[in-house]
């Protein structure tokens, strides 16, 4: 089964992940300081998003250019790949097409040390993304353990589940998936990149 398969009731028993939530998960996280340029493509972008309101134009119009202002706040020491074939282990399921991984890699021309999994919640549903962004999140743990590379990982593995106007973070500690109550919109994208740029720092 791909990743866009797995539900919460899946990854529970198929994948043996526990599931914790929490409120405030990533409240401490401070805010990004950001570039008047970006403020400005997000004023463009998202009323335009919205008024598309297809997932590809949020995915194209916000999520992308969001992911490319945090490569761009760490000076490209992480690297962000879209569309990936990310294919870790079939019989678990673990295999198919990521929406978005960012890499505690600079390397652009293949994937190393994913510690980010983005998923774009399908019909504006962030809870229904949750399972198939736990399962990548997991494919990721065990792509760096096979890698050797889950030394190097400082902060654990992390996820996103967005519609691009709602961004909702999980991190993974060994088995332990906690999965933060809380909702941040875009109209806080301060807070968004500051969250991110939290997760990124932790691995690199």
């Amino acid at each position: 089964m791909p990743y866009s398969d797995f539900d919460l009731k899946a990854v529970k028993q198929k994948l043996g992940v526990h599931l914790l939530e929490q409120q405030g998960l990533f409240a401490g996280a401070p805010n990004a300081a950001l570039r008047p340029a970006f403020i400005e493509i997000l004023q463009e972008n998202v009323p335009l998003a919205r008024a598309v309101n297809t997932e590809k134009a949020r995915s194209e119009l916000i999520i992308s250019p969001v992911l490319v202002e945090l490569r761009k706040m760490l000076k490209h020491s992480v690297s962000l790949f879209s569309g990936i074939e990310f294919n870790v282990d079939k019989e678990k399921g673990l295999n198919g097409f990521c929406d978005f991984i960012v890499s505690a890699s600079p390397e652009q021309l293949m994937l190393n040390s994913p510690v980010i999994a983005v998923v774009e919640a399908k019909n504006e549903n962030i809870i229904g993304g949750l399972g198939q962004c736990i399962a990548e999140m997991v494919a990721a743990k065990l792509f760096n353990e096979a890698e050797g590379e889950n030394k190097n990982i400082g902060g654990g593995i992390y996820g996103v589940v967005t519609t691009g106007t709602a961004w909702k973070f999980l991190q993974m500690e060994a088995w332990n998936v906690m999965i933060d109550l809380d909702e941040y919109g875009i109209e806080q994208p301060e807070k968004i990149l500051g969250i991110l740029l939290a997760m990124a720092n932790t691995n690199c």
